[in-house]
């Protein structure tokens, strides 16, 4: 019983820990040696990882996938975050998204806005560490749509609200019924009030 219980434990830290892996998309960055850059062949840029935005055929990486960076017309790709939580855009080719990269109009992908990663004098300068334009930086972290709720804060995690109060498909009134007669001979088949309660145990 003992090591059935151990083996339980190690089975559930490797699940966790593979999970942790695949939601890791790493860093957007020019960076070839950071583990976490997109840059690295060998880390976060591997295109033979499930969620590497280099991977023609995974989520992050197919030009069908809504959520890849690669595809022309997805609007919930991964977004962008510097070191200190601020939101960078979305990393997409969609150029007609206003919070594309890809968008020259937009905020995000203006050369002349300082929020976008395409001015070289704003976020984009290749002397900021968040830069991904930075060969010796860290770059911004890239996000996925399924990892965190809050634009605010990419390392926070909002859980839903089951409740059933908050879901009208799914609230529940209580019927009222007549006082029941335990007098009732329940074998009339008549009776309105013989429900799922007359089971048939011999079946």
């Amino acid at each position: 019983m003992r090591y059935r219980a151990l083996f339980a434990a190690a089975a559930l830290i490797f699940a966790c820990n593979t999970l942790a892996e695949d939601d890791d998309l790493g860093n957007l960055s020019a960076n070839p040696y950071s583990p976490d850059s997109t840059s690295n062949p060998y880390g976060a840029g591997n295109p033979y990882k499930p969620n590497s935005i280099n991977n023609p055929y995974g989520k992050y990486g197919s030009k069908y996938s809504p959520n890849s960076v690669n595809n022309p017309y997805a609007t919930e790709t991964p977004k962008l975050y510097d070191s200190e939580g601020n939101y960078r855009g979305k990393l997409s080719s969609n150029k007609y998204d206003p919070e594309s990269v890809s968008n020259p109009y937009g905020k995000y992908g203006s050369p002349y806005s300082p929020d976008s990663i395409n001015n070289p004098y704003g976020a984009g300068s290749p002397y900021s560490p968040d830069s991904p334009n930075n060969p010796y930086g860290t770059g911004l972290k890239i996000v996925g749509e399924d990892q965190h709720n809050d634009d605010s804060n990419p390392y926070s995690y909002e859980p839903p609200d089951y409740s059933f109060s908050n879901d009208p498909d799914r609230s529940y009134e209580v019927d009222e019924y007549e006082p029941y007669d335990f007098g009732t001979d329940l074998s009339d088949s008549n009776d309105s009030r013989k429900t799922d309660y007359d089971y048939d145990w011999e079946n």
